[in-house]
């Protein structure tokens, strides 16, 4: 039942009264504008000390510091210090936010400060510290615990000077901040707010805190130097506030604390106390109206936000599921050993996900750049909503590639799972993909054989290790170009494991409802029966073979007029010309290639998309004839079966909605089997 509110004669659902509470505040309050400060606003910073090495003990520890046990205290605490790790790489940290703010903006303030100092500030610092308007974030290589530390100091100045007599204002200021650190040194927290008149015209704000690890005596000394220093700096000045590594303090004409509006004058000076008595009755008398809309809001934030948490608690519950064993005494789970990341400090890396540092899109989502504060460059896959693929490729492709290391696989670093966001952190590869540079007429030149052979090779190994070399049996179903990935010296590593499917010990072939892959590339009995076993990566690796031999698309080859596909015409080429195909190979290699390690490619490539799987060998077979110089004994592949003429004649005979697909370059959702 909707809560209701009787005013008058009419009945109000709380709904309606919080636009009510607005519209009053908004028709009561045009012109308090407010110059409240943002918590997040930074003011200063300081670094100092060598920098420490990328990937060191010591990076590692200010990353778990700042990332994990500063975060994870600031959600209830609003001082904590600690350390991280062991002699000589161990860091010293604490944070302090300001003692009037909750604890969820403290958590906040804390999070985006660490990001600032490691990322943006000081990267890679042993020392540094950084102020924002809600707290202060400090880490270091020595103790910093229980010290007084009076460097480095800031003084900084509102520029607006009061109408008032300068020299009653600024003995006002000195007088009260005074009075605050006697407050403050007299407790445990060390921190007090208050405030002032200093006529009847203007009222003084103030603002002292120490760290709570600090003595009495310690956190008065701290504070009295400025206080005296401000007394004969101040000069008449609306505000001004000093920041140093064990206390802080700050005064205003308006009250900074309680966001109250400050008084506004078009002159540069400040109004009267007129103008402070309406901003005060303003404030006053919608503060009524206020309780219960700011409360409903409230209420509804905190509850979205347990959903939020519940949403993202259930979906690491749903990635912590390990891969299964099955057998017949039962289902064992093995645990995943990958790291949690932090969403905020992978999107800092990025630049909030800029379309400056974007690599590319797939079916998962878009792909971003990316830099960590130790300097490791990243590539982050990032889930879109409109995305053909979900949670359970996600957790498919983490569960997998989580537990296999090959130097012919992708590098998974870790992955991010919070309230709707579904990030997958890799290794970056700064060639990007194969069909990049294969395809690309300007591009192609830089794989020149010996790289395309070593590329051919590469990818062999890798399936090889996933089809029998791993603790798993994995059969890919989405081998192509695009899945092919270049490192920094044309090294190849496989990629994109959503659609991997595991093959257990008594397990040889499958049947599946839910055809998954790139048209093109998909071999005939899985595309059209949804039949699928190690032979079926074979089939695509054969695909692939021949397009990194003649750097040509298999998808879309009708269109160029060599014949229905470019297995055809590497059939016909190989079974009639005088060649046997070397009319195939890519022109932009300009014949600097060894002919008998082209065409024992082509004919490798021959035996894998054979049409029969049984007459298709296995991967350590193709690695076997790849190192080997005797081609004379490889055995006579039999004619490849046209995948888009098996494919037209069957799609004849279908209904609409059975078949899902195109002869372009798509991935393929759904296909129903026949």
């Amino acid at each position: 039942m909707a809560l209701r509110f009787a005013v008058g004669k009419f009945g109000f659902r709380s709904f309606d009264l919080l636009w009510l509470c607005w519209l009053l505040c908004c028709l009561l309050a045009p012109a308090a504008v407010a110059r409240a400060d943002s918590l997040g606003s930074y003011l200063g910073h300081f670094c100092e000390g060598d920098n420490f090495t990328a990937r060191s003990d010591y990076q590692i520890n200010v990353n778990l510091l700042l990332f994990q046990q500063l975060k994870e205290n600031s959600a209830g605490s609003l001082f904590y210090n600690g350390t991280q790790g062991e002699l000589p790489d161990r860091v010293h940290g604490l944070f302090l936010c300001r003692g009037d703010i909750s604890a969820a903006d403290c958590e906040s303030c804390v999070s985006e400060a660490a990001q600032e100092v490691l990322i943006r500030r000081c990267a890679r610092r042993k020392t540094a510290m950084i102020w924002f308007e809600g707290c202060f974030v400090r880490y270091a290589n020595a103790s910093i615990v229980s010290t007084m530390d009076r460097e480095p100091e800031y003084y900084i100045w509102e520029p607006r000077n009061v109408s008032e007599p300068w020299a009653a204002f600024d003995l006002a200021v000195t007088n009260m901040l005074r009075n605050l650190t006697e407050l403050a040194t007299s407790g445990q927290r060390k921190f007090a707010t208050g405030e002032a008149p200093v006529s009847g015209s203007l009222t003084l704000y103030g603002l002292v805190q120490c760290t709570p690890d600090i003595s009495g005596p310690d956190c008065k000394a701290c504070l009295e130097a400025p206080i005296s220093s401000m007394f004969s700096s101040a000069q008449g000045r609306e505000g001004g506030r000093y920041l140093n590594p064990s206390c802080n303090l700050r005064y205003d004409i308006y009250s900074f604390t309680s966001g109250l509006a400050p008084p506004q004058d078009d002159s540069g000076g400040s109004k009267g106390g007129q103008a402070v008595r309406i901003v005060v009755a303003v404030s006053v008398s919608v503060a009524l109206l206020l309780v219960l809309s700011v409360g409903y809001l409230a209420y509804l934030r905190r509850r979205k936000r347990i959903q939020g948490e519940k949403r993202s608690i259930s979906q690491e519950a749903m990635l912590g599921r390990s891969v299964r064993d099955e057998s017949s005494s039962g289902t064992q789970r093995k645990s995943l050993d990958l790291p949690l990341m932090n969403f905020s400090l992978i999107s800092a890396s990025t630049g909030q996900f800029s379309d400056e540092n974007k690599l590319g899109a797939g079916g998962f989502g878009p792909v971003y750049k990316g830099t960590l504060p130790d300097g490791q460059e990243i590539a982050v896959k990032r889930h879109t909503r409109n995305s053909d693929q979900g949670l359970q490729e996600y957790e498919n492709e983490v569960s997998l590639i989580a537990k296999l290391q090959h130097r012919n696989l992708v590098k998974l670093i870790g992955c991010c799972l919070e309230g709707k966001e579904l990030l997958l952190i890799y290794e970056y590869m700064p060639n990007k993909s194969l069909d990049l540079v294969l395809f690309d007429s300007a591009r192609s030149i830089e794989l020149n054989w010996r790289t395309r052979f070593s590329i051919i090779n590469g990818i062999a190994r890798g399936i090889l290790y996933l089809h029998e070399d791993s603790r798993l049996r994995i059969i890919h179903r989405d081998l192509k170009a695009s899945n092919v990935l270049l490192d920094h010296e044309m090294n190849p590593k496989i990629s994109d494991f959503g659609m991997a499917r595991i093959f257990y010990s008594n397990q040889n072939a499958a049947n599946t409802n839910r055809v998954v892959g790139t048209y093109g590339y998909m071999a005939p009995e899985y595309a059209m029966e949804g039949l699928f076993s190690v032979k079926s990566d074979v089939y695509s690796f054969g695909v692939l073979l021949l397009e990194i031999i003649s750097g040509r698309k298999n998808t879309g080859f009708h269109l160029s007029g060599h014949g229905v596909s470019l297995l055809s015409y590497a059939w016909t080429l190989w079974s009639e010309s005088e060649t046997q195909g070397l009319e195939l190979v890519d022109p932009s290699l300009n014949r600097s290639y060894s002919p008998s390690e082209v065409l024992k490619c082509i004919h490798i490539a021959l035996l894998c998309v054979q049409d029969d799987p049984g007459d298709r060998p296995t991967m350590s077979s193709v690695v076997l004839m790849l190192g080997s110089e005797n081609t004379v004994s490889l055995p006579q592949p039999s004619q490849p079966a046209f995948s888009v003429q098996r494919f037209a004649r069957k799609k004849a005979d279908a209904t609409p909605d059975d078949i899902s697909t195109s002869i372009n370059d798509l991935t393929v959702s759904t296909v129903s089997p026949r």
